[in-house]
């Protein structure tokens, strides 16, 4: 009797379950990171691979009014092209823009960014104003420059604001001589790009600890230049590598405003209008405009490797 009792109080043993492994779309992570990134792998070598190794290859061929040649002539192009006087002008001429516009660019952006850092009110606000130029259109921009700002005309602003002060009126795009239209591609460029490198020296600056300046002021260093010099601007070196390369990029590769503020002028073209001529003018040399453009991406690579070798690009101790 005890011993029923005792086996009717036991409790029946648990059933051990068995975890299934998960099938289908959540069971392969693998599956999961080609199903996400595969368009846009595919997308990218459709648009962008085919097309860089098709620009290569037609470089070595004489390619006019087709882009599918069969006569192979070897670097002719590129010779063609290093000869080309108005082409060789734009890379010079793009060096020195480059030269000018990075360095501005760097210091507007940096300094926009201390200004806002340092707010205590308001900073939501003057970060979207300083942002938001960074969302117009290069075109938009260009024609709003060209046909509102700087007409060359006594109603444009530029001109109006000179008058006050007794300044004759100023052919700003229609005359090189001067060279008055760089200040027109400078000022648009600078309130185009300016804030979108803000913010990336304002996210770098806000990750600066403050032990860092508040161990300096136990040193007794003095707040501004002192601090600036020694304190923020190495913490910043990462970043201001960053921006440099971003910059010199996107120098050599404008067209936008060169193009729409300059229109069909044989001066001042940066390099991608003078291939955009040569490739869709009137003789359509695809072949030349070819080797024009793997020419300039050589030129941006030499000089992109070159700037990260000065400034350090890719040092994993930021102390050095």
């Amino acid at each position: 009797m005890s011993t029923t009792t005792r086996d009717l109080a036991r409790p029946a043993p648990a059933k051990t379950s068995q975890v299934r492994p998960r099938r289908g779309l959540r069971g392969s992570s693998t599956f999961n990171f080609w199903l996400f990134t595969g368009p846009f792998l595919i997308g990218l070598v459709i648009f962008v691979y085919v097309p860089i190794g098709w620009s290569i290859w037609l470089s070595f061929f004489e390619a006019r009014f087709t882009v599918t040649p069969s006569h192979f002539i070897g670097f002719d192009n590129y010779r063609f092209m290093l000869e080309n006087n108005n082409f060789i002008g734009a890379l010079v001429t793009f060096t020195v823009f480059a030269a000018f516009i990075v360095p501005t660019t760097w210091a507007l952006s940096l300094g926009l960014a201390l200004l806002v850092n340092r707010l205590r009110f308001m900073r939501a606000f003057f970060r979207s104003v300083f942002f938001l130029p960074t969302a117009c259109s290069y075109v938009a921009a260009s024609l709003i420059w060209k046909m509102s700002i700087f007409n060359g005309v006594r109603f444009g602003l530029a001109n109006t604001v000179l008058g006050w002060f007794g300044v004759e009126n100023i052919a700003w795009l229609a005359d090189p001589n001067p060279p008055w239209y760089w200040m027109v591609i400078v000022s648009a460029r600078l309130w185009l790009q300016s804030g979108f490198y803000m913010i990336l020296f304002l996210a770098a600056l806000q990750n600066i600890p403050g032990e860092l300046y508040e161990a300096a002021a136990i040193d007794g260093a003095k707040p501004g230049w002192q601090t600036f010099r020694h304190i923020t601007l190495p913490q910043l070196r990462a970043t201001t590598t960053a921006v440099i390369l971003l910059l010199l990029v996107a120098a050599y590769q404008a067209f936008d405003e060169f193009y729409n503020l300059l229109s069909k002028t044989t001066w001042g073209r940066p390099p991608l209008v003078e291939l955009y001529y040569t490739a869709l003018g009137q003789n359509q040399d695809y072949g030349a405009g070819s080797a024009g453009a793997v020419i300039l991406t050589l030129l941006i690579c030499v000089v992109t490797l070159l700037q990260g070798k000065i400034l350090g690009f890719g040092r994993g101790d930021e102390s050095k």
